[in-house]
């Protein structure tokens, strides 16, 4: 039975302006947390005298429980009810915020942030597919993407400046702020999150939801940890065969089993597998080039924390100012053509930061890339989610919503990994110069160029199939305000 309620119509009432409140809270809720810890990094390390290997796991065995459980996350979201999974993995979000902020043993932290990306995995495509379940598809639920893109947007920018006045007290304050906005999301969705009976069918493929976790989580453990034991390692061959045999079994059972728990017919629908490429770009790009540069204004320029997320800030100033006009663009250009724009911003706000030396002015060098990044990510990150989704059935939407954040995670993870190799074998030394340091970073920042380009070639490329395309011709002059 899909979910439903008076949100599905054209007109918005008090019930669908609740709901989308609390799913806004949820994804801010993330932003923030992602953004806040990264500043608090450096305190962190020198309160509990944690070497760069140590601090990169607090980032790293976040995407580790976040990445690897999305898609499972999206599918048990539509199988066991949207309302339940979210309201206990935001549940155990605030719980594990509330334990990273009181621990002192360096590994109770690191699991911390491992049992927060799990929660996310769970929170964030149940949130998400809680909007394209509830919001009529078109102008309403593009509508409301683009609201829940500005507090996403916005949950990342104000972590920035957040972190730094929290860190500023005490790198513990960056794990606790985000306590009592969890529990108050909790509550409020117990109260505006409509009940709704989940799926049917479906939520008996045991062995395919435990190939398919444990095979994510092997590989984005072996991608995350490639970079510290050598990717010529036994540990990382033997993690990658390993991960590729599990997550081959788990393709087995899913072609055998009455009910698949992942329906891999979903990525031949519409422009499904395009938005994942997509979503591999932007993200893969933006990440391995935001790594570069937070160390880049920190170690080579010498920047505060403070000083670093006010450099950033612009990125996610124009997603938000952007965020709001997101639906009224993809209904007038389509999503595909926003796509097209986004990477292409990013790939020349790649090649602008080529460019920069070791005595950069902030307005003339820095912030031009800056700013090409949060065009980018205002028209991309908006435009991928709704194409991710379109023409998706009620019962498909969370497995959908969960591909797609998956493929952001783990493309992420893997370009950042790849990243850290290229630039770690000429690590910076304490008497390197400024120019020396740069030049060990270049690879990386070719790297994210290169990336962001390939996802813009992939879809600038037209689709083969002929019936696909007669698809969308009459989809198109049946309903202009679609995506294609």
């Amino acid at each position: 039975m899909p979910e439903t309620s008076p949100a599905t119509s054209t007109r918005w009432t008090r019930a669908s302006w609740l709901l989308l409140l609390v799913v806004c809270i949820v994804i801010s809720l993330d932003g923030l947390d992602v953004s806040m810890v990264g500043v608090a990094l450096p305190s962190i390390g020198t309160e509990l005298g944690l070497g760069t290997d140590s601090l990169q796991w607090l980032v790293s065995a976040y995407v580790l429980g976040y990445g690897s459980l999305l898609l499972l996350g999206g599918r048990l979201a539509d199988l066991l009810g949207r309302r339940r999974i979210l309201l206990i993995a935001l549940s155990v979000f605030a719980v594990a915020s509330l334990a990273g902020g009181l621990v002192d043993d360096p590994t109770l932290l690191i699991a911390s942030r491992f049992v927060k990306g799990i929660a996310a995995a769970f929170t964030a495509p149940a949130a998400f597919s809680l909007i394209t379940t509830n919001f009529a598809e078109g102008p309403a639920r593009n509508k409301a993407i683009s609201i829940f893109t500005t507090f996403a947007a916005s949950g990342f920018s104000l972590g920035l400046i957040v972190g730094g006045l929290m860190t500023s007290l005490s790198w513990r304050w960056t794990f606790l702020f985000s306590v009592p906005f969890a529990v108050a999301a909790v509550v409020l969705g117990l109260f505006f999150i409509p009940r709704v009976k989940p799926e049917r069918e479906g939520g008996h493929d045991f062995w395919g939801a435990l190939t398919l976790a444990a095979g994510m989580l092997g590989l984005v453990f072996t991608v995350v940890n490639a970079p510290h034991v050598g990717w010529a390692h036994w540990q990382t061959i033997g993690g990658l065969v390993l991960s590729g045999l599990i997550l081959a079994a788990f393709g087995v059972i899913e072609n055998v089993v009455k009910h698949p728990l992942v329906r891999f017919g979903i990525l031949k629908q519409g422009w499904v597998a395009r938005a994942n490429l997509s979503a591999i770009a932007l993200f893969g790009s933006y990440v391995s080039f935001q790594f570069i540069l937070t160390i880049y204004l920190q170690s080579v320029l010498g920047w505060s924390p403070l000083s670093m997320a006010l450099a950033l800030l612009p990125t996610g100033l124009v997603v938000v100012a952007s965020a709001p006009f997101a639906d009224r663009l993809i209904a007038r250009f389509g999503s595909r053509r926003l796509i097209m724009v986004a990477l292409a911003s990013l790939t020349l706000g790649y090649v602008l930061f080529l460019r920069v030396d070791p005595t950069p002015n902030y307005v003339l060098d820095i912030l031009p890339s800056v700013l090409l990044l949060g065009i980018g990510f205002g028209l991309g990150f908006p435009s991928i989610q709704v194409q991710a989704t379109d023409g998706i059935s009620d019962s498909e939407q969370g497995l959908a919503a969960g591909l797609v954040q998956s493929s952001s995670q783990v493309g992420a993870a893997l370009v950042l990994a790849v990243t850290t190799a290229l630039i770690a074998g000429g690590a910076p030394t304490p008497d390197a110069t400024a120019t020396q340091v740069l030049d060990q970073f270049r690879p990386g920042l070719v790297l994210s160029m290169g990336v962001a380009l390939a996802g813009f070639v992939i879809t600038v490329l037209p689709r083969r199939r002929r019936a696909a395309v007669v698809h969308d011709l009459e989809t198109s002059e049946r309903e202009p305000a679609l995506t294609r």
